[in-house]
Order: structure tokens, then sequence, then C-alpha cells
């Protein structure tokens, strides 16, 4: 696990009774240089998120998360669910896309 990834399972746990959290690093999947923890997918399921809104729900981590953004994380997909949203779900967040900018082969020339 990577300390980025580390810190934000911290802050989720610390923060929220969650029923499930994952944080996944999918810097890999970007045409970023090696090890440089800059893309996230967070799944977080919780009664906390059950009276809010979308985009409160994402204000809120966001909120949570500002220290990292402001030491380098480019973005983090937030998938945030109440219990029975999550049930609805089948316990399955969605596959996060392809990199929509230019890929890692296209960044070494390839």
């Amino acid at each position: 696990m990577s300390a980025r990834q580390q810190r934000i399972l911290e802050k989720l746990t610390a923060e929220f009774s969650l029923s499930h959290v994952d944080v996944a690093d999918e810097s890999s999947g970007h045409s970023v240089p090696e090890g440089a923890e800059s893309h996230f997918k967070v799944t977080a399921v919780g009664q906390v998120f059950a009276e809010l809104s979308r985009i409160a729900r994402h204000r809120l981590v966001n909120k949570l998360l500002q220290s990292e953004f402001d030491s380098g994380m480019h973005a983090c997909a937030l998938h945030l669910y109440s219990e029975d949203e999550w049930l609805q779900r089948q316990n399955q967040a969605p596959q996060s896309p392809d990199c929509a900018g230019a890929s890692k082969n296209a960044a070494d020339g390839a």
C-alpha cells in the first residue's frame, strides 16, 4: 500500500464509521512518473452518506482529503454509498474507465 493510499484510508476511517472502505491507487494506469501516487479511487459505505446528496457526499470527502490534493494528488474518484445503496449495487462499485489522457506508451514515445 502506498503512503498516500494509507493516509487516505486512515483519514476516512478516523472521520467516519464505515462498513466498507477501499482505497485503490490507480496511478499506474495514467501517464504519470513511476511512484507518482496521483490518481486514486475511493469506495466507501456508511450511514453518514444516507441523508446527503451525491454532491454533498463528494464535498464532505474532498474537504477531508484537501491536504492530499494540496500535496500532489491529482484525482480521486469517489464512490460513496449508504448501506441500502450498497446492497442495491450488490456490493460493487463501478470499474474505473481508461485514462482519457495520453497513454503511458505514448508518453514513452512508443
